[in-house]
């Protein structure tokens, strides 16, 4: 499949913002699965007023791996904590001016790593958050998973019809056909979303 870039995806790729590491970050997080080829390293710096005053990322993926991770500590950097919270996979894609449908998932990574770091930095000052069960973490996961026949999450499209879970095993019937071209693209996602949660991630395709 040839996939087509745009300009402002060929720019961050090729000369990518905030690359490298902060030593003794105010907050640091990784992100992604070497297994399915993409992860997120992303080191924040606040100051005491908390403010991002330094952002920097290193990248293990593809051209568009790079290029929002390259956005997304761009538009964090100078931002309040609590800005750059609000910061959603839709402004990197807009920034880049688009992405292929089956690379968005690469905005979403950034975004989730940028924020991760943010929890981080959080904890060590003592901010605590409410705990989750596992069932609440299992779905905040899936709110992250692209479809990439529409761009869209999965649970937009409403396409998650049944979720079942018994101590680490989750089941999960997706409302796409077996044969559906983006199949295996789906497969690995929802499992790198989920595989710190359960020891057993079944994926069911019912139409």
């Amino acid at each position: 499949m040839t996939l087509e870039y745009t300009k402002k995806v060929i720019e961050h790729f090729t000369n990518p913002k905030n690359v490298g590491e902060i030593d003794n970050p105010s907050g640091h997080a990784i992100e992604g699965s070497p297994a399915c080829g993409d992860m997120v390293n992303i080191d924040i710096k606040v100051d005491d007023k908390g403010i991002i005053e330094d952002v920097k990322f290193k990248s293990y993926g593809c051209a568009s791996n790079i290029a929002t991770a390259s956005v997304a500590t761009e538009l964090a950097k100078g931002k309040t904590i609590e800005q750059a919270k609000n910061i959603n996979w839709k402004d990197v894609e807009k920034e880049l001016e688009g992405l292929p449908q089956v690379k968005v998932h690469c905005s979403v990574l950034a975004v989730n790593t940028l924020k991760k770091a943010i929890e981080n930095y959080e904890e060590t000052i003592g901010i605590k958050k409410e705990a989750k069960s596992i069932e609440e973490k299992a779905y905040d996961e899936l709110k992250n998973v692209v479809n990439p026949n529409t761009g869209n999450m999965l649970v937009d499209d409403k396409l998650i019809k049944e979720v079942s879970i018994k101590e680490k095993k989750i089941i999960l019937k997706i409302d796409l056909s077996d044969e559906d071209l983006y199949k295996n693209n789906i497969n690995d996602e929802i499992k790198e979303h989920l595989e710190h949660l359960f020891d057993v991630i079944e994926i069911i395709f019912i139409k």
